[in-house]
């Protein structure tokens, strides 16, 4: 018999299902024995314990032995310039730690504060903190479920288990199922029996899992940090070589000691920690003007080394909506289909409002919407088929009937639901259960559609109208994306706790490829095999992004080397989680973040081959003494005066070389490949070689008192030449008009050095001719021709090398 009317009724508090419940002692109680419903929350450290822990990082540590160096030569500008990346670094590393724990905060606000629980047999509503396992709680539309919780009686109950689960529709719960804590109801009531609480709830184990993730430290840093430890130690020890000469040449312990300070100065990049801030604060604002927020400063150079991205379907792959796209009737054709639009809008709940927007449960939304798509007069049909009675869906049942008087007096009965349950004993069906199964394989929820004429006597007078297939459909640029990455040398992997034929499904309509040497898709997993998945790829080597959007990505998007979150969709304890948050929730712009990190991570590069080049071409021109016929080829002045202006303003002006072209058409770095590897080893040797002969040449070729002159000048502008020639990428690279300014302003203040009276004073240097200046400038630019030649021929063989493969 169908429920006659429409009335939904008006009580805020539905009447409950059952009468029973603990009494405030039993409850008082327990609360005692398991304690308050809150999650657990790691004990605070002191202000002091999280700078002390940067501290002791070993790139710390050698920023912190250059600082004292340059405070002992007198060098002010470098002394401020590490002592500001040192607090910068420190202070980064406090807020990253800090993020740890406002995630674990954030989980908080999806638990309700109060709830409404039987209490000494009446329903009170109390905080959510004093929420105990026994509990009788109650659940209406529009409430937050403030504990994990068994529904031992139910009316419709619907819940919303997307931040836990990625589940993109709302989930229908009968009697006996779970429902867990931060889901929230979207439609019917119920009555559950709480079974968790506080840190044995499911968010409270999340909260555990994400507290219990360490932090891992980014392919850059661990490569710096090994870099730096083998820069130290060959510097040190050629600065005592150094050191040692000038004594067995007759010069003073004290001169000697200001010498080989001044050489490990010059020769350790304290400027490459500037340079790398300055990369990577840059490289986040371009990100952020590209719908990006980065909210941790070496994640930006992270994305560069990404091997695999791993990324949740909804919202991410997904639009995060439902949609109707297919159709199928027993008779193909227009009229049939436009029929089965009308019975699916007339046994429908949903409704348009007055601007055109739908209203409703996602499913009959997305019915509607497809009406309106294809012409039908949702509200003519509806005024037309005047409906009279209902049933409404029931998870049991797991259909809807409506029953309908049409113009002419006629009774229709209208019925929607599961396929195997409205097809069942209805002519057809054979063929119609095997286009469900179609339907299915490509990733789509079936609805079914029958109908009876109410004059029709028997269930003979029912009849199959039709199929509609509802998906939750792949953004539009998705397949581009995934094209994009796989030009690039990225895999990508679809981690979902959808079901798997849904997940194949998506993959195969943006191109994930799925095979036994390469698992492409993990579907029906929970928030802890998520973390796994990213921990086994991790352990094979890859450096993994992990994309997400719910409480349940949060954990794997901590373990992530790098995790990136939805800013529009997804929930607060993601974007806490997340390293980079995507303002407009696009798959592209990861990509974009990708090309952003490989540019950075390519600076970087370049500036270590530029600065080390220098660095130990001054260690080597010391070593040269006995050549050129003094025990100083170079005062400590001047080997100062050199550092400061190659390693400064042009040093930080290779952080913004724009990028290769060609770059996003190789594949990633290898995880384990040293920042500088063989390639770079030969050519930042070359450079130095090359530094080291023109310079003792210029000498050897000047008069005697101008030889000191022609050796400070000739190597500190051989530098400069090689700052050009080692970035030497392409046309892209010929717009940093910043480095042109910057090398053509060190140049000057070289040249300033030599021939400005002041200058002369300070550094010991004087005047050369013009025949000897014009040896000096031939000599200096020869390193930086030889070393732009061997890059501009690197590049090419590698793209040539690149296109092969592809």
């Amino acid at each position: 018999m169908p429920r006659g009317g429409t009335d939904t009724g008006g009580a805020t508090d539905p009447p409950t299902l059952t009468a029973s419940g603990l009494t405030s002692a039993e409850a008082a109680d327990l609360l005692a024995r398991h304690g308050p419903n809150e999650q657990p929350r790691p004990r605070r450290r002191t202000l002091v314990s999280r700078v002390w822990t940067q501290v002791r990082d070993p790139m710390i540590l050698v920023l912190l032995a250059a600082g004292t160096f340059t405070a002992l030569v007198g060098d002010v500008s470098d002394s401020v310039i590490i002592a500001v990346v040192v607090l910068v670094n420190s202070a980064t590393g406090v807020l990253q730690e800090l993020r740890a724990e406002r995630a674990i905060d954030a989980l908080s606000d999806l638990v309700a504060p109060t709830a409404r629980v039987h209490r000494d047999g009446v329903v009170a509503r109390v905080p959510a903190r004093e929420i105990v396992p026994g509990d009788l709680m109650l659940l209406a539309a529009g409430d937050r479920v403030a504990a994990d919780a068994r529904v031992v009686a139910t009316h419709d109950l619907q819940v919303d288990e997307s931040a836990m689960t990625g589940e993109s529709l709302p989930v229908a719960l009968a009697d006996g199922d779970e429902v867990a804590a931060g889901t929230s109801v979207t439609a019917g009531r119920a009555d559950v029996v709480v079974t968790r609480t506080g840190a044995e709830s499911g968010l409270g184990r999340l909260a555990a899992l994400i507290a219990a993730t360490p932090l891992r430290a980014t392919p850059l840093q661990r490569r710096l940090a090994q870099l730096s430890r083998v820069v130290v130690v060959g510097v040190l020890s050629l600065t005592v070589v150094v050191m040692v000469e000038g004594l067995l040449l007759g010069r003073s312990v004290v001169q000697m000691a200001l010498v080989g300070v001044s050489l490990a100065v010059a020769a350790v990049p304290e400027s490459l920690p500037a340079v790398v801030v300055v990369s990577l604060a840059l490289g986040a604002h371009r990100m952020a003007r590209r719908q990006a927020v980065v909210r941790r400063l070496p994640a930006v150079e992270t994305l560069g080394a990404v091997t695999v991205i791993a990324t949740d379907k909804t919202g991410t792959l997904t639009e995060g909506r439902m949609v109707a796209e297919r159709l199928w009737t027993p008779a193909p054709g227009a009229e049939a289909e436009q029929h089965l639009l009308r019975d699916a809008v007339l046994c429908n709940d949903a409704r348009v409002l007055g601007d055109g927007v739908t209203e409703g449960e996602p499913l009959e939304r997305a019915v509607l919407d497809l009406a309106r798509e294809r012409g039908l007069d949702i509200e003519a049909e509806r005024g037309a088929w005047r409906r009279f009675g209902e049933e409404p869906f029931d998870n049991r049942s797991r259909r809807m009937r409506t029953w309908h008087r049409g113009p002419d007096g006629a009774e229709l009965v209208v019925e929607k639901g599961a396929p195997e349950v409205v097809l069942d004993g209805l002519a057809g069906s054979t063929d119609a259960l095997a286009a469900v199964d179609l339907l299915a394989a490509d990733g789509y929820r079936v609805l079914a559609v029958a109908e009876r004429l109410q004059r029709d006597d028997g269930a003979g007078g029912r009849r199959i109208v039709g199929l509609v297939g509802i998906v939750d459909p792949p953004r539009a640029a998705a397949a581009d994306v995934v094209a994009d990455c796989r030009r690039a040398g990225i895999r990508v992997v679809l981690v979902t706790g959808d079901h798997p034929g849904t997940a194949r499904a998506i993959a195969d309509r943006v191109g994930i490829e799925d095979t036994p040497e390469a698992v492409g898709i993990h579907a029906r997993v929970r928030p802890e095999d998520k973390a796994t998945i990213v921990n086994d790829l991790q352990r094979d080597g890859e450096v993994v992004a992990m994309l997400g959007d719910g409480v349940n990505d949060a954990p794997a998007l901590r373990r992530a080397d790098i995790g990136v979150a939805a800013g529009r969709g997804g929930t607060e304890v993601a974007r806490q989680a997340a390293d980079l948050v995507l303002l407009d929730d696009d798959f592209r712009t990861v990509v974009a973040a990708v090309e952003e990190g490989r540019r950075i991570y390519a600076n970087i590069r370049t500036f270590l081959v530029y600065g080390l080049s220098g660095g130990v071409a001054e260690v080597g021109v010391m070593l040269c003494g006995p050549i050129i016929g003094t025990a100083l080829p170079l005062l400590p002045a001047q080997i100062l005066w050199i550092n400061l202006l190659t390693h400064g303003p042009t040093g930080v002006a290779l952080a913004v070389d724009p990028a290769d072209p060609s770059q996003m058409a190789e594949p990633p770095r290898p995880p384990d490949e040293p920042v500088l590897h063989r390639p770079l080893v030969v050519r930042l040797a070359l450079a130095a070689t090359l530094l080291v002969a023109t310079s003792v040449t210029a000498a050897l070729l000047v008069g005697t008192d101008g030889r000191r002159t022609a050796t400070f000048l000739a190597l500190g502008l051989g530098q400069l030449g090689v700052a050009l020639a080692v970035r030497a990428s392409g046309r892209a690279g010929r717009r940093n008009y910043g480095l042109f300014v910057a090398i053509a302003g060190s140049a000057a203040l070289l040249l300033l050095g030599a021939y400005l009276g002041p200058f002369q004073a300070l550094l010991h240097t004087q005047a050369l001719g013009a025949p000897d200046l014009g040896i000096v400038l031939a000599l200096a630019a020869v390193p930086g021709l030889v070393v732009g030649t061997v890059v501009r021929r690197a590049r090419r063989r590698r793209l040539r090398l690149a296109n092969v493969e592809r």
